[in-house]
């Protein structure tokens, strides 16, 4: 029997990359999104009894319930074994300049829907007594960068609810860890100018930026059996930027 794993905003970008390569790894992927992007339409196509997509709009926290009930029930008879919160929206802004709806949706989509939608998923885990959570942050949560203030505090809070996250469910065999990526060159990324593309770059003790690949590689060994005794941490995946 396979394994389900749910990614979230996984139609493109980081997402659609670790969802391919769980794919390759062996596990059945649901993929939750607002859109069907073409290069996922295609990876159905071609693989319709590993992809599935669950269409929906993670801001509707009250839909999320239902979404938990449509991910038992609809993708087949075995139970949920990973999670990964990886939507989110990167909004870049002075704070001063920010309008407030901003800085709603932004800790709404970063923060309070990835943790209902936990909330809900985690009890199919819990009956199975095993599973594994895997949120995805970022650097600026401990670094800290220039017009990304409400960005970076949305992030933090995704270390902290994943520390304590992995105390409550650890008894149960579910490990609870996140992945903070530096800056990776998708389109949350391509409003950096060229300087600072080379900027990060030097800073980095690789002296490259991050690739989607790079993301998905960690993301796979957290869900991998040579990851079942770690818990509760943080994979940092930033070309050494913050060493």
């Amino acid at each position: 029997m396979k394994r389900k794993i749910v990614v979230t905003g996984g139609s493109r970008g980081i997402g659609l990359g670790i969802a391919k390569r769980l794919i390759d790894a062996g596990f059945r992927v649901i993929v939750v999104a607002r859109t069907l992007s073409p290069e996922m339409a295609a990876a159905i196509e071609a693989q319709p009894d590993r992809w599935f997509y669950a269409p929906w709009d993670l801001a509707d926290i009250d839909s999320i319930a239902k979404l938990a009930s449509t991910i038992r029930d609809d993708f087949g008879d075995e139970p949920l074994y990973g999670l990964v919160n990886n939507a989110g929206i990167g909004t870049a802004g002075i704070l001063a300049m920010m309008p407030n709806t901003t800085i709603e949706r932004i800790m709404l989509m970063n923060v309070i829907s990835p943790m209902i939608l936990t909330k809900f998923l985690v009890r199919q885990m819990m009956t199975a007594k095993t599973g594994r959570i895997i949120n995805i942050s970022s650097i600026v949560a401990t670094t800290g960068y220039p017009g990304l203030s409400a960005y970076s505090a949305s992030k933090a809070a995704l270390l902290g609810f994943t520390r304590s996250l992995a105390r409550e469910v650890g008894a149960l065999g579910i490990t609870v860890n996140a992945v903070a990526p530096g800056f990776v060159d998708t389109e949350m990324t391509h409003g950096l100018t060229d300087k600072q593309r080379e900027q990060i770059k030097r800073r980095s003790a690789l002296h490259a930026m991050v690739s989607v690949d790079d993301i998905a590689d960690a993301v796979c060994f957290l869900m991998s059996d040579g990851a079942t005794r770690v818990t509760g941490t943080t994979i940092t995946v930033d070309a050494g930027n913050t060493a």
